[in-house]
């Protein structure tokens, strides 16, 4: 931690003490905080899912195998071409 940050983090300790004795202050204060948070939060990641999601997943991709429908990269094929190649 930086010296820039250990003063910040002390100021914001500090005010955070004073807000903390009136209720009305703490509302407003975790509005306030909840707003910038808001702003920053990253978007949810699209990849998460269930354990039944993931097993319907695999189940649906063992389905699509045996029927034959996959696909296979070439002998040598670069991940690029292969992306490219299948659309």
């Amino acid at each position: 931690m930086t010296s820039a940050q250990a003063r910040l983090n002390a100021q914001c300790f500090g005010a955070l003490q004073i807000i903390s004795q009136d209720e009305d202050l703490m509302r407003k204060a975790v509005r306030a905080l909840q707003r910038i948070v808001d702003k920053v939060k990253p978007a949810e990641d699209p990849t998460l899912m269930t354990k039944e999601e993931f097993f319907r997943r695999v189940d649906k991709a063992r389905e699509d195998y045996e029927k034959g429908n996959y696909y296979e990269m070439l002998p040598g094929e670069s991940l690029e071409a292969f992306l490219d190649r299948i659309g």
